[in-house]
């Protein structure tokens, strides 16, 4: 019986030994996104290009409310005055512009809105050639995987296993 448990203590070491030993010669690469972004142009005139559509579509909204704000102001302070065929006009008229803005802010930040649709017309495709560089990066460099730093939710890992850029590199924004 003892030779039994000795054995399979003995195995289980062996099998221990011989997955860290074959571990060892895998390599691992991290990029840090944020970092690869911020270095191409390209994705920074995208962004500025969305933020200055989103602040276009937000005015346009906030100035659509600021209206329905004055009807609605003016309705309550004419509405003794008015005729309930009036007053039902103008709460009707209130409540269609309420139904348009919220239509409005749909239509721009909807799940497919015009600023999702902004995002990937111009931001998808940085992102796929970003893809497409770590792709052939870890291919060429023998890489067992390459993780986003930002995502993976590393605490730590080692300088010279950041290939952010050598990434930047191979999309030609290196150094």
């Amino acid at each position: 019986m003892k030779k039994a448990h000795l054995f399979n203590i003995l195995v289980g070491v062996a099998i221990l030994f011989m997955a860290a030993t074959s571990y060892s010669g895998e390599k691992f690469g991290y990029v840090d996104m944020e970092y690869v972004l911020k270095n191409i142009p390209a994705y920074e005139t995208a962004q500025n290009q969305i933020e200055e559509s989103e602040k276009l579509w937000t005015s346009e909204i906030k100035d659509a409310r600021a209206q329905i704000e004055s009807l609605y102001k003016k309705y309550e302070n004419e509405s003794a005055m008015l005729s309930e065929d009036m007053r039902r006009k103008r709460e009707d008229e209130i409540i269609s512009r309420e139904k348009e803005v919220r239509d409005l802010s749909k239509k721009f930040f909807g799940d497919e809105g015009e600023l999702y649709n902004k995002r990937k017309e111009l931001i998808e495709p940085i992102l796929d050639n970003v893809r497409n560089a770590i792709q052939e990066l870890g291919k060429e460099g023998n890489y067992q995987e390459i993780k986003e730093i930002a995502s993976s939710g590393m605490l730590y890992y080692r300088s010279d296993d950041d290939v952010s850029d050598e990434v930047l590199n191979k999309l030609g924004y290196g150094n």
